[in-house]
């Protein structure tokens, strides 16, 4: 079983942001792809990020980390500048043209998933709907 790598918070994306869908479900922002290379080098057994989904929060769904050691039979690979992340089949769809960023403030230091999909988050921003 793999560990949990860090939190995640959500944003829904709105107005006149959109995303623009690419070949990749997921694309990296350059301070996602830099934390993403920094924790991978902590764990020599890691060879990429997975990002799923599960059921929590007041609102339906968070998003989960976890070190991968392989690709599952049924999970998306998305490479780019470097690094690999894995996509559990679960959250494949709820996942399409997101944007996943690294943020870090004095408070939090956090990855954070803009997502056009999204059509409801909770007050504290981490559980969300599709």
């Amino acid at each position: 079983m793999a560990s949990r790598v860090a939190t995640a918070t959500v944003r829904a994306v709105r107005g006149g942001k959109r995303l623009i869908p690419t070949r990749a479900a997921l694309t990296l922002t350059q301070s996602a792809v830099e934390k993403v290379k920094s924790v991978l080098s902590g764990n020599p057994e890691a060879v990429a990020l997975k990002v799923g989904v599960r059921t929590r929060g007041c609102n339906g769904l968070s998003y989960t980390l976890d070190y991968a050691s392989g690709k599952g039979k049924w999970d998306e690979e998305v490479q780019q500048d470097g690094v690999t992340i894995y996509i559990d089949r679960k959250a494949q769809l709820s996942l399409l043209g997101t944007e996943m960023d690294y943020s870090e403030t004095k408070l939090a230091s956090e990855f954070v998933f803009n997502n056009p999909n999204i059509k409801g988050t909770c007050g504290c921003g981490e559980s969300f709907s599709v």
